[in-house]
């Protein structure tokens, strides 16, 4: 996948980031794949539970060419050493179209004999974007609360820390790692980056927590109305079918009243 210089290397013999103008807590650089060791490192995490204001503290790392993440390090697969990320099978999410993604994995689930609610029907489209409102929100501004939030409240993320990814944009944060949370949906996550990536341009969504198998989004410009959550809801069920399978709701119309002025998207893959 192409890639920016990668700043991390730094890291390792200046721990503190201050050549890249940072000042990092304690913590660790992360280069085990599935295959072994890639030959630089992934990203880097803080060693200590993240608080509020932790996010803020890293804004920095933007003009150092990293973004900041936040990272689960909880539950019984452990941290991102042991996730088997694999960049070695990620290509790079601009050579895909998302809609092309999309509307394979929503003929995929049609083909799914359990799959009752989109028997018969045809792929949408991609939703349009949703009415301006001014004043326009800031995405990057509404990550940073976002991630405050998910830190004050615990129900999200079992053991956050902060971490910082070598990334072009917050869409690609998955990608660069390879992560493999989706794999058993889809097996090259830049696929869903380019989903990401369009989902950045329409609804300003940011990357803000990613765990073993769950992607948390912050969204600057969600669906305010019945008829836009709908059609943002059939993109959703593309991107990640377990959200609606598995997700306690019986029907797409259902998990679409959940979406509407939802400013976070938080998707699980089994």
């Amino acid at each position: 996948m192409a890639t920016l210089p990668n700043p991390l290397p730094t890291l390792a013999t200046d721990p503190s980031g201050r050549s890249l103008g940072l000042s990092l807590p304690p913590g660790t650089l992360i280069d085990v794949t599935d295959e072994g060791f890639w030959h630089e490192p992934l990203l880097w995490h803080a060693s200590q539970p993240a608080t509020p204001g932790d996010w803020t503290a890293l804004q920095g790392a933007r003009t150092a060419g990293l973004l900041p993440l936040l990272m689960d390090v909880g539950g019984g697969q452990g941290g991102p050493e042991a996730w088997e990320l694999m960049p070695g099978d990620t290509s790079y999410p601009g050579d895909h179209d998302p809609e092309e993604v999309l509307s394979e994995h929503w003929e995929d689930n049609e083909d799914n004999e359990d799959n009752e609610d989109n028997e018969d029907d045809e792929w949408p489209g991609l939703a349009p974007e949703p009415r301006a409102v001014t004043p326009a929100p800031d995405p990057d501004a509404l990550a940073t609360e976002i991630a405050d939030h998910l830190l004050t409240d615990g129900s999200w993320l079992k053991e956050p820390r902060v971490a910082l990814v070598p990334a072009r944009r917050s869409a690609d944060i998955p990608a660069a790692i390879g992560w493999p949370g989706p794999v058993n949906h889809e097996g090259d996550v830049a696929r869903l980056s380019a989903v990401l990536r369009s989902w950045e341009d329409r609804f300003g969504v940011r990357v803000v927590a990613l765990a073993f198998d769950q992607l948390i989004l912050s969204v600057a410009a969600p669906p305010g109305t019945r008829d836009e959550a709908r059609a943002v809801a059939a993109e959703h069920y593309a991107f990640c079918p377990d959200n609606v399978d598995q997700g306690g709701t019986p029907s797409l119309d259902a998990y679409a009243e959940q979406l509407i002025d939802q400013e976070i998207w938080s998707f699980w893959w089994d």
